[in-house]
């Protein structure tokens, strides 16, 4: 409010000056909101008193730059107590601003105290001004088909927008109104002192009401709206030489003659082009050019299929004779195994040169049909990009661009869930500009019927983006547009919203007819223009371009699509083409095909490990750790002091430490992972009398890789997705992401599905993420007992029907799509997280974890068993000869996965039986083909062989296991005719029982089953 005055005399000031007695204040955005409660000036009673702060502003550098009445009011308005009637008294002579005359004193302040009538237009044009900003949108002309938005005639007006709402007629237009404070300033700074009113409203229909319109009130920063005004009431907004006249029309003449030679080459083949929004391709070009002037070197691109064979051909550099002979049905690139995907789904990543000869890494993420999915993929690769070129402090280097249908934008809540990820601390990507391709259609549905907002981008205020809306037939409005939301990108480093408004020219498809829903829409879009004809009649009549000129451009760019065409039968793709990052100096599939790949060393000497032992049990000396804690943290240093009894919790921090002083980069993330859900990580120590933070894993040494562990926001989709994006970026990355609970990863399964089961089979992308779910069935219900074991093992792509050559058996983890693996013991943990680091390949590793085997006994492990083994397939019964008989006494066999080994372990015991022995499947996918025949071989008298889950008999491991296991017995010496007795909890459509009671009830049956009482 008024600067110089305490904050409670600003408030009484600003209310004195607006309302009369009885009136209400609230504050806003802008400063104070007045509700009359009891005044008939209702003009007064609605005044926004950012203005007044404006003009206040102004009158402290120079009392002349306001009306001679505010003068007056401001100078009195410094003697506290006085009422605001009072304040109006004017100076003993006042100019008249239109004539020069004096004006009496009571011409100004009557004898009621009313306010001076050239005050009062000010403060009305001041209210038009604002009304324009915050509502001009509404009446901007964004839709080509003028059928909706500002052009949807069925709707009234806003009538803030209307001359009579401030009491104006036609014979005020000619007024003449002195420019100030609120009344476009920068026309004032590029010389106009006064404008009619008609001038004024020419001027913010131009601004806020032609073929784009801008919300922004919204933003509740005053710098940042201030600063987009600056930008946007320019008294000619934008202005293009013949030069750029020429770029653009080059841009725009290779993005439509795009889709018009696909169409008239392959006619009867789906595209999802881009007719009727071709404009947003120069759009991007503009936005690229732009950034990299502004020191952007990667822009990581993100959109469904509409549009993508464009954006590849004309913005990635896309060889068009590679996307021509994949219309041809052409093979896929030599070196590929895998699926493939449709051409419409592929990535690419490229470097090309910009308009300012600077290069620029382009990278478009491949990604399914599932709408959206791919958005927190790119935001995440983003992140890696800068945090790979030391940029996270200014968020300069890369760029997010995602491109969105508007059907999508409003529906698909992983947009607002990737949008939450703008100013977290470890998730912010510096800003990522939407450009939603708006053909105001869903496949057959209206707006009215997929949305209950008027825009698409509504979505967008909720983290206080400023919103672009602009015509799709506008090419130059379109660029002026881009190139802004470029520099806002830059200055704020926050989103920005570009939605395009244009039309779909086909269907759904190119062989949909659109007209069975939409009728009177495709009328419309059949008179419709295309953006070129709009755009070349516009150049030819201001006589920037002959038609000569356009059209000899127009067939010369046709030529070379020609020319393309011709070289596509011949065409041999490359893997470039198809992946989202390309691995530099890291072999590709094709490379290891043939290799025989050595043992992955992931053992770490013992004095190396109590090194990093003491670091992860201490804390700086003038740091308070919770009293809890120091128990925790001191026994977590004496076990590996000791060299036994070492927890899980250990078990991962000695591997994480000991790979990040390798040279690898650690992320984990996850809802709560800095703790750890069931209190068991402490990765992050919290001082107990501030607000201080210690990592001890940041700590280890001077030449360590970053190590960083991050709480997320509660969404699983959008943080999955981001995660997966981020390990797209370099193999030298370890990216985690825990699950609270197991059972919540299902609301990322797109993720889970879509992109790690079949990214590299669809798309060549690897990626070596780990999930990290809690599973374990332990009386807590339904809800927080399975990570789902079933479904990633239902996707595990490895043959249960042949028992693998000793070829295969070598190349089992290579050709896997990913890892799922279920350890019971802390060394096992440690040897599979260092095995994701330490091989020539990467592979998704779903990794399941006991909440159960986080503390319990039977869960341990000794310091050898990190320094002088690796990762264990399967753990055969270490009681032989002890508490059982030995492997040729052995009558039972029970096989099983996880911490249903605690439960039989103590019924074992119960019993006294020595007979029945324990194998322990750690990893499930791959398969221990060779690993179980052998221990079976070991094992010659069984009479009885059980796989045991604590599962339901529907879900769980079995079956995934029991064909595999067939397979096993087949290759056995004296177990060929075997079947494997299963034993666990009957079929059940809800995971869990949700009392304790039951759930002991059915784990005693499945208990009395296994050992056959």
């Amino acid at each position: 409010m008024l600067r110089g005055i305490s904050r409670f005399s600003q408030q009484s000031v600003a209310k004195r000056a607006l309302y009369r007695s009885g009136n209400q204040c609230v504050r806003g955005n802008w400063g104070t909101r007045c509700l009359a409660t009891n005044s008939s000036d209702n003009f007064l009673s609605t005044t926004n008193a950012a203005y007044i702060d404006e003009m206040y502003e102004a009158w402290q550098k120079d009392p002349t730059s306001v009306h001679v009445s505010w003068n007056a009011y401001f100078k009195n308005m410094g003697n506290a107590g006085i009422p605001a009637s009072s304040a109006f008294v004017a100076p003993p002579t006042l100019v008249s601003h239109h004539t020069g005359a004096q004006i009496p004193q009571d011409m100004v302040m009557g004898a009621s105290g009313t306010m001076d009538q050239g005050i009062l237009t000010h403060l009305k044009v001041q209210l038009l001004c604002r009304a324009y900003q915050v509502r001009g949108h509404q009446k901007a002309h964004i839709d080509p088909l003028q059928i909706s938005f500002g052009d949807d005639k069925s709707k009234p007006l806003p009538k803030e927008l209307t001359l009579e709402h401030y009491g104006f007629t036609e014979r005020d237009l000619d007024r003449e109104i002195t420019l100030g404070p609120g009344i476009l300033p920068r026309f004032t700074r590029e010389g106009k002192k006064a404008m009619t009113l008609r001038e004024i409203i020419a001027a913010l229909e131009k601004l806020y009401c032609s073929s784009y319109g801008i919300e922004y009130i919204h933003i509740p920063s005053r710098a940042q709206c201030d600063w987009l005004r600056e930008r946007i009431e320019i008294p000619q907004p934008y202005h293009y030489t013949i030069d750029q006249k020429r770029q653009i029309l080059d841009r725009l003449t290779w993005a439509t003659s795009f889709e018009t030679f696909l169409s008239t080459k392959f006619p009867n083949d789906k595209r999802f082009g881009l007719e009727g929004l071709e404009g947003v391709v120069p759009g991007i070009k503009t936005l690229i050019d732009k950034s990299v002037e502004l020191g952007v070197e990667d822009v990581v691109l993100g959109m469904a299929h509409r549009g993508r064979l464009n954006v590849l051909s004309n913005v990635v550099r896309k060889p068009n004779e590679s996307i021509f002979s994949e219309f041809q049905g052409s093979a896929a690139p030599e070196e590929y195994e895998g699926s493939g995907d449709v051409k419409y789904h592929l990535g690419m990543n490229y470097q090309r040169p910009t308009t300012s000869g600077k290069y620029v890494n382009l990278s478009l993420v491949a990604n399914p049909s599932h709408l959206e999915s791919q958005d927190p993929v790119v935001l995440g690769r983003t992140r890696a990009i800068m945090f790979a070129k030391n940029d996270l402090d200014k968020y300069q280097k890369a760029m997010g661009v995602l491109l969105h249908g508007d059907a999508a934008f409003a529906a698909q809540g992983v947009v607002y869930e990737t949008m939450g990820f703008s100013h977290l601390p470890d998730y912010s990507s510096g800003g990522t500009i939407h450009i939603i391709t708006n053909n105001q259609i869903g496949f057959t549905t209206d707006p009215r019927f997929a949305r209950s907002t008027p825009y698409p981008s509504d979505i967008a205020k909720a983290i206080d983006a400023p919103i672009f809306h602009v015509n799709a037939n506008d090419v130059e409005a379109l660029t002026f547009i881009f190139n802004l939301a470029a520099e806002w990108r830059a200055t704020f480093h926050t989103d920005a919203i570009i939605d395009v408004v244009g039309w779909r020219k086909h269907g759904h498809n190119e062989t949909d007819q659109p007209s069975f829903t939409q009728p009177l829409m495709y009328q419309k879009i059949s008179k419709q223009k295309s953006v070129i004809d709009v755009y070349t009649e516009k150049l030819i009549s201001e006589g920037s371009f002959t038609k000569k000129d356009i059209d000899e451009h127009k067939q010369w760019v046709w030529g070379l699509f020609e020319k393309a065409f011709e070289k596509a039968k011949d065409y041999e793709p490359t893997s470039r083409e198809w992946l989202t990052a390309d691995w530099a100096n890291f072999k590709s599939p094709k490379e290891l095909a043939t290799e025989i790949l050595p043992h992955e060393p992931t053992v770490v000497q013992q004095e190396k490990l109590k090194e990093i032992g003491k670091i992860i049990s201490s804390w700086p000396e003038d740091f308070e750790v919770h009293r809890n804690l120091k128990r925790i943290l001191t026994n977590r240093g004496k076990s590996i002091e000791k060299g036994e009894g070492i927890d899980w919790s250990t078990g991962e921090a000695l591997a994480l430490g000991s790979l990040a002083t390798e040279g690898y980069h650690i992320r984990v993330s996850g809802e709560d992972v800095e703790r750890g859900t069931f209190s068991q990580r402490h990765a992050v120590l919290h001082d107990q009398k501030s607000e201080r933070t210690y990592t001890p894993l940041q700590h280890l040494s001077d030449k360590q890789a970053n190590f960083t562990i991050c709480n997320s926001s509660l969404s699983e989709y959008g943080c999955m997705g981001f995660e997966y994006g981020y390990s797209l970026t370099s193999p030298d990355f370890l990216v985690m992401w825990e699950a609270q609970f197991g059972d919540f990863a299902n609301t990322g399964q797109v993720i889970i599905d879509q992109f790690l089961a079949g990214g590299e089979a669809k798309w060549k992308q690897r990626s070596g993420l780990v999930l990290s779910l809690p599973h374990g069935y332990d009386g807590q219900g339904p809800e927080h007992s399975s990570g789902r074991l079933e479904r990633f093992l239902q996707m595990a792509n490895e043959d249960p029907r042949y028992f693998p050559s000793e070829e295969k058996l070598q190349r089992q983890h290579q050709d896997c799509n990913f890892q799922v693996v279920y350890p019971t013991t802390p060394a096992n943990l440690f040897h599979i997280l260092r095995r994701q680091q330490h091989r020539q390949f990467r592979k998704p590793l779903i990794l399941f974890f006991s909440k159960q085997l986080l503390r319990h006994p039977l869960a341990r492990s000794k310091l050898s068993d990190f320094s002088d083994n690796g990762f264990q397939w399967i753990i055969e019964d270490v009681e032989h000869g002890k508490s059982i008989a030995s492997k040729e006494e052995t009558k039972r066999l029970v096989i099983m996965s996880g911490q249903v080994y605690t439960a039989l372990h103590k019924k074992r015991e119960s019993l006294g039986d020595k007979n029945t022995a324990f194998l322990k499947v750690e990893q499930l996918h791959p398969f221990p083909f060779a690993q179980l025949r052998d221990s079976l071989n070991s094992y010659p008298n069984l009479e009885d062989i059980v796989f045991c889950q604590e599962e339901p008999l529907n879900m769980g491991s079995w079956a995934y296991a029991a064909p595999r296991l067939g397979t096993v017995l087949k290759e056995t010496d004296k177990y060929k005719d075997f079947e494997v007795r299963f034993a666990g909890r009957n079929p059940s459509g809800a995971v869990a029982a949700g009392s304790k009671a039951l759930h002991a009830a059915e784990e005693e049956a499945f208990l009395k089953e296994v050992f056959g009482q």
